[in-house]
């Protein structure tokens, strides 16, 4: 039984290691041609928040006057 296991152990790791250093190398690439995708993101939840901000601020008024409730 545990020389199964060692040959297994073999082949996963004659299969594997070179998916994992093409993994390594390809992952700087990979985050580099996402980086403009987040920072698109990144600017969308900056103009959320300003828009719930402002909304806040103009609903403000009439929260006051109700107690609370829009």
């Amino acid at each position: 039984m545990i020389v199964v296991k060692l040959l297994l152990f073999l082949v996963l790791l004659v299969v594997c290691w070179p998916l994992a250093v093409l993994f390594l190398l390809l992952y700087p690439v990979f985050w580099l041609l996402t980086l403009p995708l987040r920072l698109v993101g990144a600017a969308f939840d900056l103009a959320a928040a300003a828009i719930r901000l402002v909304v806040a601020l103009f609903t403000l008024p009439l929260r006051m006057l109700t107690g609370g409730r829009p």
